[in-house]
């Protein structure tokens, strides 16, 4: 989500977004070239974002195809007035891929309360091709992080990157409410400032 918020900030602007609408519009009245044209415009955006939550290239492929499967059977859903669609199916990917990992938790809990002293899983590490074509617009956003004072990259990383709430961020940080909720605004205002700069 957060990749998609800073590029829906730098990215097409109102044309892109008028586009959207008319495809969109065509979406609502059963058009499968309109999913087609929208899945090739989005769907790289959103499996890096997918990959970078997940960590595993066909869960990542399988969020995607979950994302433009709802957006063709809930494009009603869908209200511009909102916000632009690239930031709207990115926070379906981000919830889909947070989903994935809690689950995934859930079952390795599960697990190692019933075989107490079973070695560890191995872990599948992600497909090298799939990270190089995430890393290009992934390094700018994480650039753009780190010139942000650590309080406040740390409450961004909790809040896009591990899916906890601005309430478990604020005791995780033991710091106010307010005080995470300004962070992670005036923050991500910052890291947007600096992605428009050419």
């Amino acid at each position: 989500m957060l990749l998609a918020v800073l590029q829906g900030v730098a990215g097409e602007g109102g044309r892109g977004e008028s586009a959207d609408g008319a495809l969109m519009d065509r979406l609502n009245a059963r058009d499968p070239a309109a999913l087609a044209s929208l899945y090739d415009r989005y769907s790289r955006m959103v499996y890096s974002l997918a990959l970078r939550i997940a960590g595993q290239p066909a869960v990542a492929e399988e969020i995607v195809q979950d994302v433009f499967l709802k957006l063709w059977h809930s494009a009603e859903r869908y209200r511009a007035e909102r916000g632009p669609l690239g930031p709207w199916l990115c926070t379906l990917a981000r919830n889909r891929a947070l989903d994935h990992l809690r689950l995934k938790r859930e079952k390795q809990r599960r697990r190692e309360d019933s075989f107490e002293g079973a070695l560890p899983l191995a872990a599948v590490a992600p497909d090298p091709e799939a990270l190089a074509d995430a890393s290009e617009r992934a390094v700018r956003v994480r650039a753009s992080l780190r010139e942000l004072p650590p309080a406040q990259q740390r409450a961004i990383e909790l809040a896009y990157f591990e899916g906890m709430t601005h309430s478990e961020i604020a005791e995780a940080l033991a710091e106010p409410l307010g005080t995470v909720k300004s962070w992670i605004r005036s923050g991500l205002v910052r890291m947007r400032e600096s992605l428009v700069k050419p």
